[in-house]
């Protein structure tokens, strides 16, 4: 007998924060795990996750997100996790070390985009990041526009 009850339907889970770009520069990037609790992966497999808010910081060594929102689970029903708690990030020591280093006082660690693996695993991947300044912004815009424009003239 095959498997009855359930169908391999599974949804593509891709969390993005469309504003990180826009700015900040954006240099290194990174794939984190994210240590979560109790049904907090339910939630992130239904795609009720936001990281347009979320930044990431050190403390004593190891590296946290916050304002990584996971709503809660609409079918739990005890020890609920708090839904804008810090999580913390699992990284390599080499790749801790190599974020650490790299920090700088107009450097920050932004979340890019929340996916879960083929294995179930919820990751993060995230990037050392510059602010950018009003004129670089501008130009992003710029650019876009021209690009737009390219594309609307060649069809």
């Amino acid at each position: 007998m095959g498997k009855q009850g359930k169908e391999s339907v599974q949804k593509e889970i891709n969390i993005k924060n469309r504003k990180a770009a826009f700015e900040y520069a954006l240099q290194d990037r990174y794939i984190a795990g994210i240590q979560l609790k109790g049904t907090e992966i339910k939630s992130v497999r239904e795609g009720k996750a936001s990281i347009a808010e979320a930044f990431c910081f050190f403390e004593k060594g190891e590296l946290f997100v916050k304002g990584l929102q996971i709503t809660e689970y609409t079918n739990a029903s005890f020890n609920i996790p708090d839904p804008l708690r810090n999580r913390k990030l699992l990284l390599h020591k080499r790749e801790l070390k190599k974020v650490f280093n790299a920090m700088d006082a107009n450097i920050t660690i932004v979340p890019l985009k929340m996916f879960i693996t083929d294995k179930g695993w919820a990751k993060l991947e995230i990037a050392i990041a510059k602010g950018k300044k009003l004129y670089d912004k501008r130009e992003t815009i710029k650019k876009r526009e021209l690009q737009r424009d390219l594309g609307r003239k060649i069809k």
